[in-house]
């Protein structure tokens, strides 16, 4: 019999702490029938223990880490590093680097965690500053990995083509697409359009050197048309469209709203139109893409949403599974190992205009 998968749970992370986290382990397992995942749970053994009881699980599939240290939702990176060790956060992080665990999953403080998560597994490329946020953004055809969202303001020509050699293995691992193309977010899709760093990652990827299936670049409209699977860009830029498209959303959310109950004749259209609506909102739900990997580190470590529900919380540990059981770690090492045989030889330089292109 094959070994079951070991994912290692911050069990007092989130908002919630293990009142989710338990029940996202319940919902799993409900969900996927097990599929021979075990979990390691770190944190106050009494409380867990009463979730577990509450939810019906047993030993058998949870095994339970006390530890009375947690690191707080508003702690500073730099207090969780030096204040964390031996603390729910640290212990599950720690549990991958041991390789008793295949992933961990946490919903707590990110800066905390993206902190500790570099201390203790180390970053796989020698430039990447931190872990890079990837995000699963809903489109027309499914779902495109962003990458990043957050973690890496300002990110050179180099640092943009490792976001897309991980962001086109995780798209595969996690959403199942064979071969992903890869798009690089520009102000215009001419080869003289952008930033030197966008442009020279640009060059790099089209010439071929490594196995990717570059598309080029690609604008904010295509994002959510599911242009490409893959969107490349520096963490300022992934972060403000992220920001943009989840107020829009809420703007757009609360016209609907307002519309359909402002008067008898909207309200009955609107109960006529129920499962569509429900429908459409399970599509933007963001616990139904709850679970952003930071990719870049010597082990898989997946943030959940910390206000996720148990079924937000389930769907952060199916990403950490597809990763722990896909190819996804071989394949980012042997592209990077390219990555840097490229870099040695000279590239074509795209011709750059006498003027800013607007």
């Amino acid at each position: 019999m094959a070994s079951p998968t070991l994912i290692s749970l911050d069990a007092m992370g989130g908002d919630h702490g293990p009142s989710v986290v338990v029940g996202g382990v319940k919902d799993y397992l409900a969900r996927h029938d097990g599929e021979g995942v075990r979990f390691l749970l770190h944190g106050d053994e009494a409380a867990i223990r009463a979730e577990m009881a509450r939810y019906g699980l047993t030993d058998a599939v949870c095994d339970v880490r006390h530890t009375d240290k947690v690191v707080a939702m508003d702690e500073k990176p730099a207090q969780a590093m030096r204040r964390g060790k031996g603390s729910s956060l640290w212990n599950a992080i720690e549990a991958v680097k041991t390789g008793e665990a295949q992933a961990a999953v946490s919903a707590g403080n990110t800066g905390a965690l993206m902190a500790i998560s570099k201390l203790i597994l180390r970053m796989a490329a020698d430039g990447l500053e931190r872990p890079a946020i990837v995000a699963s953004w809903p489109t027309t055809r499914g779902y495109t990995a962003v990458l990043d969202v957050g973690a890496n303001i300002g990110s050179d020509a180099k640092q943009l083509i490792e976001f897309a050699i991980m962001g086109e293995a995780f798209q595969a691992a996690v959403h199942g697409v064979a071969k992903p193309t890869v798009g690089l977010l520009n102000v215009g899709s001419e080869d003289m359009k952008g930033h030197d760093e966008v442009r020279e990652a640009h060059a790099v990827l089209r010439a071929g050197g490594i196995p990717l299936n570059y598309h080029g670049f690609v604008e904010g409209d295509d994002i959510a048309k599911g242009t490409v699977d893959v969107v490349v860009t520096d963490g300022f830029t992934g972060n403000i469209a992220l920001k943009t498209a989840e107020g829009t959303a809420r703007f757009i959310s609360g016209l609907l709203k307002e519309a359909l109950t402002s008067g008898p004749m909207a309200k009955l259209g609107a109960l006529i139109a129920m499962p569509a609506l429900k429908r459409m909102s399970a599509r933007i739900d963001t616990n139904a893409v709850n679970g952003g990997p930071l990719l870049g580190l010597n082990g898989i470590v997946v943030k959940s949403h910390g206000g996720a529900s148990a079924q937000g919380y389930a769907n952060a540990i199916r990403v950490a599974v597809n990763l722990a059981r896909s190819d996804y770690m071989t394949k980012v090492g042997a592209n990077l190992g390219r990555l840097a045989a490229v870099l040695d030889e000279p590239v074509a330089e795209v011709e750059t205009p006498g003027e800013t292109q607007q």
